[in-house]
Formats: C-alpha cells, structure tokens, sequence
C-alpha cells in the first residue's frame, strides 16, 4: 500500500490538478493497477486516504461536477473594488479576427482544463455528452451576435456516444445561428492521438449510436492532464499571436497595479 500511495503521489504531482479517473488511467498505464472497475474503486479509496492523511494536497485534485452557486457579497466598496483588481482581466480577443470557444464533453475535467481557457481568456463550454437545446440556444446566440468568425474546439470521449454528442452540437449550433460563420473541429479524442500516445482503450458500450463503429473506445480522461492542457494552450495560440498576448497581459497587470492602488485609496479619484 505504500508503494501505491508513493506511486499515486508522484503521479499527481507531475500532473496537477487531476481527476480521480485520470489518475486511475495514469496508474494503468504505469502497471500500477489493472484496468477493472475493483481497481479504480481502489485507487479512488487510496488517494481519499491520502487526503484526509495530510499525504496530499486536496487542490491537487478537482472534481467540477458539483459547485455551489452564490452571489458575491462585500462589507465594503472598498472590499468590492480590491476584489475587482484580484480577478479584474483584459480582453484578449477585442483585436483578434476571430473568437474561440472550448467545450468539453465531461464536466468532471473542466478543473483540468479551465487553468488554460482562464489564461486566454476563453469560454469553456461543458457540454456533458448531449447538451440541452436551452444550453445550445443559449451559445448559438453569443456566436450569432458575435462581429467575427467563431472557432470551437470539442473534447470528448472516442466512442459512438461522443463522436455523435459533437456531430449533434455543430448541427445544432449552425441551425441555430445559420448566418454564423462557425469553425468546429474535435480537438480530443482522436484516432492520430490514439496511436501516437498509445491510450489504454475499453470494449464499446452497446447502445443506439454505436451502428457501424468498429473497435473499442477510448475515454478523454486517458490523455494525461498536462498533454491535454498542452494541446489546448496549443490549439488556441494559433489564432492569437504570441506578441499581442504578452502585450495584452503587459497592459493587465498594469490596469490591475491601478485598481489595486485605487482600492488602497478608498477609491478617491
């Protein structure tokens, strides 16, 4: 057990912040465990073990699938506007020829991924297999009051499900904002990503979408966190150039010095 719990840790540590399934994936692979529902059971029962133990730092791991919603509150203006300069952020894209959109099918990696989309300043779109019209609607009408082009990159499992989740999402979007000029193409996973990084693949679950689909089925949550964060830094780097990101996040930190200093004054001009 504790060449396990050492194993895990580093593991994790490498690759922070991690969901529970992609650290059992991760274990597979390095020949820790077996692939088989008792091993993952096992592995999630370790590494709550080693949180509670003090053995890791529970911000390692994420899990985004449950959240509390509340309203920010401040004691003070002046509380409200030193909380304005800690997440005050610039738009990246006001300059750029085109918007870009990530969406994600499992709302259990978004803490995985969103570290990047907050640094590009870039929607994260949780989609969690087949998306609802109202959640659909909801983006197509961003996408249609947009002045530019639209880029979406889609994340989501190599299987009939998730193949045919992202097929459903594009038709939606360009049948709900038809005079759009909307790019999509999947990101993750793909059968090129599949042989070049050897995932650990699964039999195919039977279902209704799975006509024709040949082979077995690989999970999004095989890639390891930092390849998948790499490819999405990756993918939306190519429509910002390199020189006015570090500009734009120059001009940032400024505008932040400011509302910081005016915070410190009471917010006396």
């Amino acid at each position: 057990m504790a060449a396990l719990k050492a194993a895990l840790f580093q593991i994790v540590a490498v690759q922070r912040p991690m969901t529970v399934r992609q650290v059992f994936y991760q274990a597979t692979v390095h020949g820790l465990v077996e692939k088989t529902e008792q091993a993952y059971n096992r592995v999630q029962w370790t590494l709550a073990q080693m949180r509670r133990d003090g053995d890791l730092p529970y911000s390692w791991l994420t899990d985004s699938s449950r959240g509390v919603y509340r309203i920010d509150s401040f004691d003070t203006p002046q509380d409200a506007i030193e909380a304005t300069a800690r997440f005050y952020r610039k738009s990246l894209w006001a300059e750029a020829d085109v918007r870009v959109e990530i969406w994600c099918e499992k709302d259990a990696l978004s803490g995985v991924i969103l570290p990047i989309t907050t640094e590009y300043d870039v929607g994260l779109y949780v989609a969690r297999g087949f998306a609802s019209l109202s959640y659909l609607h909801a983006a197509a009408e961003v996408i249609a009051n947009a002045d530019k082009p639209t880029v979406i990159y889609h994340l989501g499992d190599y299987d009939p499900s998730g193949v045919m989740a992202a097929a459903k999402i594009e038709e939606t979007l360009r049948d709900l904002a038809p005079e759009a000029d909307i790019h999509f193409g999947r990101l993750a996973v793909t059968e090129h990503q599949i042989r070049q990084w050897n995932l650990p693949a699964r039999p195919t679950k039977k279902s209704s979408h799975d006509r024709g689909w040949r082979g077995q089925s690989v999970e999004l949550d095989t890639i390891p966190p930092d390849m998948l964060r790499e490819i999405i830094r990756a993918a939306i780097e190519q429509h910002l150039p390199r020189d006015l990101f570090r500009v734009l996040k120059i001009a940032e930190e400024s505008e932040r010095a400011f509302l910081t200093q005016w915070a410190g004054d009471g917010g006396r001009p």
